[in-house]
């Protein structure tokens, strides 16, 4: 894993860091800023991770790629995760993250070191769900890269069975509960095996989150429940009809978790929106082969809309 506390990589295409937190809703959050070397201004992405993961997951590859086009790029990690404020740690909430997806946003345009007017969002799974919704909410965004979006709660929850979906509300109505009677949150695992109770529990989700977690990580694999009772009523595809930017979605065709049929429903009434689909898992486009030829397609799309 990329040392993070350098201040200039010696790599072929050398870049700066700088460490650069900013507040939602009263707590800080973990925010991280790449510079390409020898680029005044430049235009910047904006990322953050998926289900209950923290952006030291195997998101640094893509930054990498971005940083030798000459963009900057700005992560962060949502409250409640990784090293941001706030408790109880791993609240996956949609509506957390989405607002601080507005107040990262707003950090970003505020930054001297790089160019407001050419703000790129990218989100991956459920993050690509918040960065479509951001910029239906937010003006001034240049283009989104959502790659497995998490698109439509509904469906989602078909995916994974309706036994889950029955277990993971009762799991939830105890979180609650708990909260209710200001007791610690009732967790469920975010990933486990197929014949387990968890968050995410398709055959490919296991192996394929665990492979993205760096090693020496003090990540716990647990999550209050109560993220199963509002992950039924998250619609991204819905909302993100009201974006005006330019956006690439790229799902996968083997994909366990994203219905890619409702993928392509939603895409197709999203005004200025291209789909591609790679012949892939969920996991897949984050590394090995898949991986080039999905991030070539980002880096396309990032030189098209640059011009």
């Amino acid at each position: 894993m990329y040392d993070i506390k350098n201040t200039m990589n010696p790599e072929p295409n050398p870049f700066a860091f700088h460490q650069s937190n900013f507040i939602s809703r009263g707590l800080r959050c973990d925010g991280r800023l790449y510079l390409p070397a020898e680029s005044e201004k430049p235009p910047v992405v904006i990322m953050a991770h998926g289900f209950a993961a923290q952006m030291d997951f195997g998101l640094f590859p893509f930054a990498r790629r971005f940083l030798a086009l000459g963009l900057a790029v700005f992560m962060f990690d949502y409250r409640c995760f990784g090293k941001s404020e706030g408790t109880p740690k791993n609240l996956v909430s949609p509506a957390r993250h989405v607002a601080d997806w507005q107040a990262a946003t707003g950090h970003v345009k505020a930054l001297s070191s790089i160019d407001p007017s050419r703000l790129f969002l990218w989100g991956s799974s459920f993050s690509g769900g918040h960065a479509l919704v951001t910029a239906a909410r937010e003006p001034g965004i240049s283009g989104v890269i959502a790659q497995i979006p998490f698109i439509d709660g509904p469906s989602t929850i078909r995916m994974v069975g309706i036994k889950n979906a029955l277990t993971g509300a009762i799991a939830g109505m105890r979180d609650v509960f708990r909260l209710l009677t200001f007791r610690q949150p009732y967790t469920i695992p975010v990933i486990g095996k197929p014949d387990t109770f968890a968050a995410l529990n398709t055959p490919e989700a296991y192996p394929g989150y665990k492979l993205l977690i760096p090693e020496g990580s003090d990540w716990q694999n647990a999550c209050p429940a109560r993220i199963c009772l509002t992950l039924p009523f998250y619609r991204p595809g819905i909302q993100a009809r009201k974006a005006t930017c330019p956006m690439l979605i790229i799902g996968a065709s083997k994909d366990s978790l994203i219905d890619i049929d409702m993928l392509r429903k939603r895409a197709a009434k999203i005004p200025d929106c291209r789909l591609e689909i790679l012949e892939c898992g969920h996991f897949d486009v984050y590394a090995g082969p898949m991986f080039e030829e999905n991030v070539s397609l980002q880096e396309a799309f990032l030189k098209k809309h640059l011009q």
